[in-house]
């Protein structure tokens, strides 16, 4: 058994399983070929779609997109990664330094992930719209843990006031 771990890191570290393969490598896919990549991945093809549907835009600004498409899902990937490499010491974790780079990664993700969502349902493509949004539900569902998720309460030792000469409690009011 993992110790140590609480519920938003371990589930953090779940998704960054899942997201960090199968955003890289459509992205690096996009890297070494951008129109190969952008249109006959199946994270991609909703994406695509819109922007030869809807935007007809030209081949040199189709590649533009399709990088900067890229560069969004690997600067995603970017803050998963350094989520994992920050949770695996456990010093860093116990301290709950993880929590940002998580919180970044689940902002930037959620947003990509919407934005393709809103452009499959656009041009109508259904296994685009099925993946992108289950992908945001997942995204959505971490970032719901960590916000509910408490961190545990320091204890800080209470200080006894010494009694005052009058007799009276500091911060209370004497009549006399």
């Amino acid at each position: 058994m993992v110790k140590g771990w609480k519920l938003g890191t371990f589930n953090g570290a779940l998704v960054a399983a899942y997201i960090i393969p199968t955003w890289a490598i459509p992205a690096i896919k996009i890297a070494m070929s951008p129109v190969h990549g952008l249109y006959y991945e199946r994270a991609n093809m909703a994406v695509a779609l819109f922007v030869s549907d809807y935007l007809q835009l030209g081949t040199l600004a189709t590649v533009r997109f399709a990088w900067l498409l890229a560069l969004a899902k690997l600067t995603v990937v970017a803050f998963f990664a350094l989520f994992v490499a920050l949770a695996a010491r456990t010093s860093t974790r116990d301290r709950g330094e993880t929590n940002e780079a998580l919180a970044i990664a689940l902002a930037l993700g959620s947003v990509v992930s919407f934005i393709c969502m809103v452009l499959a349902a656009r041009v109508g493509e259904a296994a685009g719209l099925r993946l992108h949004a289950s992908e945001l539900l997942l995204l959505l569902s971490i970032a719901i843990v960590m916000l509910v998720e408490t961190a545990p309460a320091l204890e800080k030792p209470v200080a006894e006031s010494a009694p005052s000469d009058d007799g009276a409690r500091s911060g209370e009011l004497s009549l006399t």
